[in-house]
């Protein structure tokens, strides 16, 4: 058993410790609590780490980014994120295109990364599976935590600016909507057909095969949400209403103008994703970017995750993309859930990641001081039960 002792935990559970502990078995978390009521003689203990006072939490979640898919200081070679030569491509699959060797991974948990959701970009309507993988491993056979997790879906400027110039569909929102509609329209088809074959073999044809058609079944069955890409207001009203239109889940990714709109997004009660806000305003749809994004809808009471989008932000600076939010108004308690529970909540994941808790997944970030002071640093970052992380070894 691992023993991370005399640190101030911070579960993001209900109760906090000023001065606590937490015991891992395995790759599970046994025991949490405060340095009080901890009696070491009662455990098979082989190793311990002394948080000397520092900060002891959850590994943190980048709820969407594009680890592993364009990888870092490369070009063309190592750029698979964006299959833009369809529209249409819910077949692919993010865990066919990761590189666990891409140095973005290490940079992450060095940061106290544990969890990453990545996957396709934004060039098409529908682009593909979403993946949750650890940051730590070598085959992403064996760091996935849920694959597939969300379908991308993207509105808005993107695909109409890459098929624009392709001269081809869409080149408009209402084009983007349209093929949306009309993909998920086959897909209810194709689940109604196969649905009457299985029902009566003998008196219905067994529906052609249709590899796009059986990727959106998870969708429609509600298994996974559409993972909205939407930046302007008007874009997150539509995914909003397409995702009642066809009665599924959905997480709205990005939210660059959800400030404006805070009230609306409060009655839907959905997810939100809200980020990068750590970049230029590269394009029209960004003219409203701000870091007190995160705080307005905290405030409302919706669940917020920040994310990086990396690499339009580096991903070791989602800790940073936390303080600055707080800067602006967040609650530090808040930004710190925005970047364990609630970013593990918005993306299905809290029954395993996202909070210290007897069971779940013992990922652990070990801090020298707050982590949304930008001057602090990972001390030991644990995934699954092992260290693999010291500062002290990996320092140069």
């Amino acid at each position: 058993m691992l023993l991370i002792k005399n640190g101030k935990v911070l579960t993001m559970e209900e109760a906090d410790y000023e001065n606590g502990y937490v015991l891992i078995d395995g790759k599970k978390i046994a025991e949490v609590g405060s340095m009080n009521d901890l009696n070491e003689n009662q455990y098979p203990i082989d190793q311990i780490i002394d948080a000397q006072g520092g900060y002891i939490l959850p590994g943190f979640i980048d709820a969407h980014c594009h680890v592993g898919m364009w990888e870092d200081s490369m070009g063309f070679e190592g750029d698979d994120g964006n299959e833009d030569t369809d529209p249409v491509t819910p077949q692919l699959r993010a865990i066919d295109a990761i590189n666990p060797n891409d140095r973005s991974f290490r940079e992450a948990y060095e940061a106290g990364i544990t969890t990453v959701v990545t996957g396709p970009g934004s060039a098409n309507v529908i682009g593909g599976q979403f993946a949750a993988v650890k940051t730590y491993g070598r085959r992403i056979d064996e760091m996935i935590l849920k694959a597939p997790v969300a379908m991308k879906v993207a509105f808005g400027e993107n695909p109409k600016t890459v098929y624009h110039q392709k001269n081809q569909s869409p080149v408009t929102r209402m084009a983007t909507a349209a093929i949306l509609r009309e993909s998920l329209i086959k897909a209810k088809e194709y689940k109604e057909n196969m649905e009457k074959y299985k029902g009566n073999p003998e008196e219905n044809d067994k529906p052609d095969f249709d590899f796009k058609m059986e990727s959106l079944q998870m969708v429609l069955n509600k298994e996974i949400p559409v993972k909205a890409h939407a930046h302007r207001a008007d874009d997150m009203f539509t995914a909003l209403r397409i995702a009642k239109e066809f009665d599924i889940n959905i997480t709205l990714e990005h939210c660059t103008e959800g400030h404006l709109i805070a009230d609306y997004l409060k009655q839907e009660n959905v997810p939100v994703m809200v980020g990068p806000a750590l970049s230029d305003r590269s394009k029209i749809e960004l003219k409203n970017l701000t870091f007190r994004t995160p705080a307005i809808l905290a405030e409302h009471g919706l669940s917020v995750a920040i994310i990086t989008d990396h690499p339009v932000t580096p991903i070791q600076y989602l800790p940073l993309c936390a303080a600055l939010a707080v800067r602006e108004g967040m609650n530090e308690t808040d930004a710190l859930k925005a970047i364990t529970i609630n970013a593990a909540k918005n993306c299905g994941l809290d029954h395993m990641v996202g909070s210290l808790k007897k069971g779940k997944d013992a990922d652990i970030a070990v801090f020298n001081a707050n982590p949304l002071d930008f001057r602090s640093k990972a001390m030991y970052v644990i995934i699954n039960g092992k260290i693999v992380y010291t500062s002290k070894l990996n320092d140069i």
